[in-house]
């Protein structure tokens, strides 16, 4: 009996736990005991648990958040294997309907850093892009990322490395416009003649972009597949990594 009873206190810390976390706005406790239907005593000894493990805190109001042990966790580099770890399928999926190179790349300190990669089945456009650095207005995953508001808009003169990359700003922000209106984003031998890159959202709970997937290859590969073919396909298949991080489709989403 003290087995099953100890069970069900886990069990109900837990769904406090992924209510508070999968909210994306902080959580009364009259609305957490109405949408547990726990009683007021046991809904209080479990949230004071979960703040002693710094699991939830209560901020200024009373409401409860999130607590210091999911920020210590994202601040780590660990963090990023794990998200690469749980993008991992997805990505490799994506590399098998496309047959092209898929990358995930993330912000970092103001930079697009790209930090997992599949790679293409074809000899021509393998070529490893983690952890080089490029511009990231000249690429399909920093428009992602600039439009969402994950990346701070670049400032300083933009950097041409083709005559097709977008140096002027207001051509910039008419892209990033185009981005959130469709939801993905193409770099066309903007960074380099001859490639071509479609990319789309990662989101979490709060719908908040935190990275952003790309398939790229040679650009008569990527227009003989179709630019917008691919597009809707790398929006489709990122629902779903999306929804692992805790997004819900019809979450009011931010951008910049």
């Amino acid at each position: 009996m003290a087995a099953q009873t100890g069970s069900q206190a886990v069990e109900r810390a837990s769904a406090l736990l992924g209510l508070i976390v999968e909210s994306g706005a902080p959580r009364t406790f009259s609305s957490l005991v109405d949408e547990l239907g726990l009683a007021k005593s046991t809904t209080s000894r479990l949230l004071q648990a979960l703040e002693r493990s710094r699991l939830v805190y209560r901020d200024r109001t009373g409401a409860f958040r999130p607590g210091a042990l999911f920020s210590l966790h994202a601040a780590r580099p660990s963090a990023l294997h794990d998200l690469s770890e749980l993008a991992r399928p997805t990505m490799e999926h994506l590399s098998e309907l496309s047959r092209e190179t898929v990358n995930l790349a993330v912000p970092r300190g103001g930079q697009l850093v790209s930090i997992d990669q599949v790679d293409s089945c074809y000899l021509v456009g393998a070529t490893n892009w983690v952890g080089v650095d490029v511009p990231a207005h000249c690429t399909a995953s920093g428009k992602v990322l600039y439009a969402y508001g994950a990346l701070p808009r670049p400032t300083g003169q933009l950097e041409r490395r083709t005559a097709h990359s977008p140096v002027d700003r207001a051509q910039l922000e008419h892209a990033l416009v185009e981005v959130r209106r469709r939801g993905w984003a193409a770099s066309l031998d903007e960074l380099e003649i001859g490639l071509t890159a479609v990319a789309a959202p990662v989101r979490t709970v709060d719908g908040s972009v935190v990275a952003a997937v790309s398939v790229s290859g040679p650009t008569s590969r990527i227009n003989d597949y179709g630019i917008t073919r691919l597009g809707d396909v790398l929006v489709a298949e990122l629902r779903g990594l999306s929804a692992l991080l805790g997004h819900q489709p019809g979450r009011k989403e931010g951008f910049a």
